[in-house]
């Protein structure tokens, strides 16, 4: 699949690298930046063209009359809307993504069609970011809550402590703990390496266990891999940009939110557009004002500035003084396992949020959803089964009978309004939507092969 990317940024590079990795993909990345393209290179088997991503010749130059699809994500929306329109126009590219920030345009749907803005499909990283955080707030305890089949299931990831119901006892205990519940654990990761998840298998304090789960029973799920956490009430956001500020307007509503902002004029701006919200102006990463405002009794802090230096800082101090759970936003993906591993719970990576919502437009096959996991060493997916038992190489087919790749696994199907956990005996019927989990990403191509409409379907 012939692939151009257009903006060789923080998302740019992260989609270039999970692409390029993948046999079937001829990758071109578009950029301004000479000295990008050309680490990138270095780095990475794509091509590159030097030039404004979205002017006709430097287009045409980066092979858009051949593309399949073309992702644009430049720090412009206005260039990224002009670069599909433009590929449309002269070369009728099929399907053409664009990075668009600005709620002026996201508001107004009706823009993007091939009779206005050729625009197939527009992604908002800020509020992607801002429902993943949502996510994390509502389930205490979750180090990542994801969905599949439009929030009916949620594959969660829970680090195990020391006083949860399960550790220390295997998995094929899980139904006992769980009665008239159907959970099921497809991953686990013990000191950054995979663990198989079988029924001897016995949790750990300290592993990362990701589990599917109808999204009513994500709660007492987590409560068995911890102590129970009590239900979030106070909430400090440091940063009032656009992730600050939707994420509190989003939660003034059941809870009380503070919001540090060190912009006066900001501050004023957001405190004006905020109901319930209490606004301040200063610095996150001052200890006094902290202290002032009895970080000490704060359920969460989230560190959501420009500079992951000032969210790293601000979080790690606010823990100390306190707080009972932290996250900070970090740019730079390989920074959050390091982080992690100290005294933030949660570091949140746009790139990693964001990437999965590209795949599902990317991937072949009818895949619905992706959720990049582990840094993008995992994926989550969710395909829809189509066909018949003779044109298809799953449906009609148990669970174990499907030809998998080593390392991936059928997690749960959903059939109508209908959750079934999958075990080796459940059939996958028509229209189904399966939920699989890949430990190693490079058998996606497989997977997806597996998915695949039979021609005339």
């Amino acid at each position: 699949m012939k692939i151009l990317i257009l903006g060789a940024g923080q998302v740019g590079r992260t989609v270039a690298r999970h692409l390029s990795r993948e046999e079937a993909n001829e990758v071109t990345v578009v950029d301004v930046n000479e000295d990008v393209l050309r680490d990138l290179q270095d780095r990475l088997d794509i091509h590159t063209v030097v030039g404004n991503a979205a002017y006709p010749p430097v287009l045409e130059a980066a092979g858009a009359a051949e593309a399949e699809i073309i992702v644009a994500l430049t720090n412009s929306d206005e260039v990224n809307m002009m670069a599909c329109q433009v590929a449309f126009t002269l070369f009728r590219t099929p399907t053409k993504i664009a990075r668009i920030r600005s709620a002026e345009y996201t508001q107004r749907p009706e823009l993007f069609s091939e009779q206005a803005i050729a625009v197939d499909v527009f992604i908002s990283p800020e509020q992607l970011v801002t429902e993943y955080i949502e996510r994390l707030i509502r389930h205490p305890g979750a180090l990542q809550v994801l969905d599949f089949a439009a929030g009916k299931v949620r594959l969660v990831g829970v680090r195990a402590v020391n006083g949860g119901l399960l550790v220390g006892h295997c998995l094929r205990e899980l139904p006992e703990h769980l009665a008239r519940m159907e959970t099921r654990v497809v991953a686990i990761y013990r000191r950054g390496r995979s663990i198989p998840p079988e029924g001897a298998t016995i949790i750990e304090e300290g592993d990362e266990v990701f589990f599917l789960a109808a999204s009513d029973d994500i709660r007492r799920v987590i409560g068995e891999l911890r102590k129970e956490s009590s239900r979030v009430r106070r909430i400090v956001i440091a940063g009032g940009g656009n992730i600050g500020y939707r994420l509190a307007r989003s939660l003034e509503k059941t809870s009380q939110v503070k919001l540090i902002e060190r912009d006066t004029r900001r501050a004023r701006r957001v405190s004006e557009q905020l109901q319930n919200t209490i606004v301040l102006a200063g610095d996150a990463a001052d200890e006094e004002l902290l202290i002032e405002e009895n970080i000490d009794s704060t359920d969460v802090f989230v560190a959501l500035t420009n500079s992951e230096e000032a969210n790293i800082l601000s979080a790690m101090l606010a823990k100390r003084l306190g707080a009972h759970k932290v996250m900070a936003l970090i740019n730079k993906p390989s920074y959050a396992d390091l982080i992690e591993s100290g005294s933030i719970d949660v570091a949140i990576s746009p790139q990693s949020i964001t990437i999965g919502s590209l795949l599902a437009h990317v991937r072949r096959g009818d895949v619905v959803r992706v959720h990049s996991l582990r840094r993008g060493a995992a994926e989550a997916i969710e395909a829809i089964a189509h066909g018949d038992e003779r044109s298809s190489r799953v449906v009609g087919k148990t669970v174990c009978e499907i030809p998998l790749p080593e390392g991936s696994s059928i997690g749960a199907i959903v059939r109508g309004e209908q959750v079934i956990m999958a075990h080796h005996d459940t059939f996958v019927q028509p229209g189904d939507h399966v939920i699989l989990f890949l430990s190693d990403r490079r058998h996606i191509e497989a997977v997806e092969r597996l998915f695949m409409r039979a021609v005339g379907q």
